[in-house]
């Protein structure tokens, strides 16, 4: 990506259509990126991710009811564990399950 901050807005997109395909139509996304949460309430503010934003607004036209929050990341440290620890993975590994794994009730 280009910035940190695209970076966030393209991990949004993608758990947005994840969501969509596994017909989760009621979702709340939480991030720690406040940028991200300001950019999506004032799109116009932000004419550089313009296409990304229309990306989102016509996924969020896909579910019954979703939101996007901003979640301080003080007060969240497991999920700031985990992207710093996955940043310093050599390979790319994605998983989503409705059970936790071992390995991320034992990190806590």
């Amino acid at each position: 990506s280009f910035s940190p901050l695209h970076s966030e807005i393209e991990a949004l997109i993608w758990a947005m259509e994840s969501m969509r395909n596994l017909r989760q139509f009621q979702v709340t996304f939480a991030t720690d990126c406040s940028q991200l949460v300001k950019m999506i309430s004032e799109p116009e503010e932000w004419p550089t991710f313009e296409s990304y934003l229309k990306d989102i607004t016509v996924l969020q036209r896909s579910f019954y009811n979703s939101e996007i929050v901003h979640v301080p990341r003080t007060e969240n440290k497991k999920a700031d564990s985990l992207a710093r620890s996955a940043r310093k993975q050599s390979s790319f590994i994605v998983h989503m399950d409705a059970e936790l794994l071992v390995w991320f009730i034992e990190s806590s």
